[in-house]
């Protein structure tokens, strides 16, 4: 796993364009390590692009992502 920096604090997710296998995967693989092993928040992006012009976002916690691995889409959605 690369180095983080001292100084990152915030992880911000979006999922943009159409679906495809393992968006829920990638999430899952960004939200457990930040949370449990640095203690960085993340914040989970909603509706792509757009959610991040029109700031749709909420914190990911470690229950958001339990059990997602079998699920289609992508839990944050996106924006088509």
């Amino acid at each position: 796993m690369p180095a983080i920096t001292r100084g990152a604090r915030c992880i911000g997710i979006l999922t943009s364009g159409g679906d495809c296998p393992g968006l829920n995967a990638a999430i899952r693989g960004v939200v457990k390590p930040a949370l449990s092993d640095f203690n960085i928040e993340v914040i989970g992006i909603e509706k792509g692009f757009r959610g991040l012009v029109e700031n749709h976002s909420r914190p990911l916690h470690l229950n958001d992502v339990s059990g997602i691995l079998s699920a289609g889409g992508t839990i944050l959605g996106n924006s088509r």
